[in-house]
């Protein structure tokens, strides 16, 4: 993941022309003598407070996530409170500009501004200090969270997630399941209030409601990105559907079809992760027969005497290969790449740029194994990204939309195939496309499983921001929505009250969601478009764009442009279009969606 702060998420969002917001007679007689030079003047003092703020913000981050300590948080807490308090000026004084006619770059820059508040308070001290407390109370609430077992043992949440991901006892997941959500019904009442507070401050920027305000970050009408998004989701739901149906039916034959009926949703708690968002831990009980590759990456780095540096130099080789500058000697020195002896850390892998010039870093605690590869190649994209758009202006030193990052990092993991791994001496051969079933089937798990979950936690958001979804419906909403687009169900009857959204931590952290969703979709369109300016003539799913300075190039040009432009010019860099295409999902699971169609003959599939 890339790491963002709150300055910085300044430039998290690209933009459309606003509407204006409304103003009283005597406030738009005001704004009607602010002009063009005006308006450069403000964007200039902003530009010159943010690249200290972003410095002074990210340091202070660092520092806290690599010594951990009281003194550390107090810090980071204290520049984080200054970064937001910033930002809300940045975004009300930008507001005041909404009738001035700027140059286009001017606008995209206040808008950029306008919607760098994820969580708008209204223009009122006590109720923005209301909601900076519940915010403050809602993240507690989930940090602090845990769970006693029947058994007496207490567990936090990384402890049950282990449990969820490795027992295949029904009644201990059921346990598991049940006693995280007993977290969330205390967050409701509180949610509720945030998401009007909330909303009365979106409305005071001009928006009709708070989700709105975040679909209008994608540089098209904010209605006619929802429709966007359910006309991705359409193109890929077919291959949804066989995976499901291919999955519930390996359920039934291990937990028992008196457990998992086989025309009904899958009950949430027996696919491996908390949230059923990824099912990935249960590779083992769906794989297909004779699926082993025949190699073991983590074994390979071993007899190859990888350490964790060299795991780092090799993913760097992946894009010097592809014409990109070597990182610079900073990038060695300053990150974290194993874990301290003497401290706590917090291990999450995660991307830096501390200076919005080339103090970029990493920071993970490496384990030794062929996931964490992958890993180290993804968070390197977001890195060389993050170098790439650092002659930008700092209004768009950021991805072209809040998708962009995640895609990237995760298209470079697409291509650490077998073929990339033979081309660099971890393995000595390249197994036969009979192999490939298993391949794909670990990553549709882990990737296609997740598409309908990405999209509907802000599908359920959005509805309580306009209204359609009351306090009293919210549980059952979120219950159909998980039904309609995932066919997965709670395992047992929930109490209306229960708030099982917020037991899902972008809830009650207020971090919009759609982007992961997003993610998605892109990395598999990115990856089939850079395939082809590559000369790639393998399947795509065995595509490696390794030592190819064509796609390197076209990448780049890409990555220069920030969030500079419309996403969708961005978009039509690499993959020739301005609108997003599913359909490179299709061809990358085309083997495997023909293997589930051949193993579901004869079954009720559907939910």
């Amino acid at each position: 993941m890339k790491q963002t702060f709150k300055q910085t998420g300044i430039a998290l969002v690209v933009a459309t022309t606003l509407a204006a917001c409304s103003h009283n007679s005597s406030s738009t007689q005001q704004n009607a003598e602010l002009s063009q030079q005006d308006a450069q003047a403000f964007l200039n003092n902003v530009e010159k407070e943010m690249v200290a703020l972003n410095l002074e913000g990210a340091r202070a981050a660092w520092i806290y996530a690599n010594f951990i300590t009281e003194d550390t948080a107090a810090l980071a807490a204290q520049a984080d409170q200054k970064s937001t308090e910033a930002g809300v000026r940045f975004a009300m004084q930008a507001a005041k500009f909404d009738d001035v006619d700027v140059t286009p770059t001017q606008r995209r820059q206040l808008n950029i501004l306008k919607q760098s508040l994820v969580l708008p308070a209204p223009q009122d001290s006590e109720k923005s200090a209301e909601l900076a407390q519940i915010g403050a109370e809602l993240g507690s609430m989930y940090g602090k969270g845990t769970y006693t077992t029947k058994a007496g043992e207490e567990l936090s949440l990384v402890d049950m997630s282990a449990k969820m991901a490795t027992s295949r006892d029904y009644n201990e997941l059921l346990e598991m399941w049940t006693g995280w959500r007993e977290v969330s019904p205390q967050m409701k009442d509180l949610y509720t209030r945030q998401a009007e507070l909330t909303n009365e401050g979106a409305k005071g920027l001009g928006y009709k409601d708070l989700g709105a305000m975040w679909r209008s970050n994608y540089d098209m009408p904010a209605d006619e990105f929802a429709k966007e998004l359910d006309r991705l989701w359409g193109q890929v739901k077919p291959l949804y559907d066989d995976l499901h149906c291919y999955v519930r039916s390996e359920l039934g034959k291990t937990y028992g079809e008196d457990k998992v009926p086989q025309d009904q949703p899958i009950p949430a708690h027996l696919l491996g992760n908390m949230w059923a968002q990824s099912w990935g831990n249960i590779y083992d009980i769906v794989a297909p027969e004779n699926a082993d590759p025949g190699y073991d990456v983590t074994k390979q780095l071993a007899k190859h005497n990888y350490d964790e540096i060299k795991m780092v130099e090799g993913a760097e080789t992946f894009f010097t290969s592809l014409g990109f500058e070597p990182l610079p000697e900073t990038f060695w020195t300053r990150s974290l790449f194993t874990k301290p002896a003497d401290r706590d850390v917090i291990c999450h892998a995660s991307a830096w740029d501390l200076d919005a010039k080339d103090d970029i870093r990493i920071k993970m605690c490496i384990q030794k194994t062929g996931e964490e590869f992958n890993v180290i190649h993804h968070e390197l994209g977001h890195n060389f990204y993050q170098r790439a758009y650092k002659d930008q202006p700092v209004f768009f030193q950021n991805s072209a939309n809040d998708g962009f990052h995640e895609a990237i990092g995760d298209t470079i993991a697409l291509s650490v195939t077998p073929k990339y791994l033979k081309e660099i001496g971890l393995i000595d051969s390249i197994p036969d496309e009979s192999k490939d079933i298993g391949l794909l089937m670990k990553q549709a798990l882990d990737k296609v499983a997740f598409i309908p979950f990405g999209l509907l936690v802000d599908q359920w958001r959005w509805k309580v921001f306009s209204g359609e979804v009351t306090p009293e419906n919210y549980n059952t909403a979120w219950w159909e929505l998980r039904e309609k687009y995932q066919g997965v169900a709670a395992p047992v009857a929930r109490d209306k009250d229960a708030f099982d959204p917020g037991a899902k931590y972008h809830v009650p952290g207020g971090v919009p969601y759609s982007r992961y969703f997003l993610a998605h979709i892109q990395q598999f369109e990115f990856h089939r478009a850079l395939c082809e300016i590559s000369g790639n003539t393998d399947p795509i799913h065995r595509c490696s764009i390794y030592n190819s300075k064509e796609a390197g190039k076209a990448l780049n040009t890409m990555l220069e442009m920030g969030s500079s432009q419309p996403w969708q010019q961005a978009y039509k860099v690499v993959t020739g279009n301005e609108q997003m295409d599913a359909s490179a999902i299709l061809d990358y699971f085309a083997p495997l969606h023909t293997w589930l169609k051949d193993k579901n003959q004869g079954k009720q599939c559907g939910f």
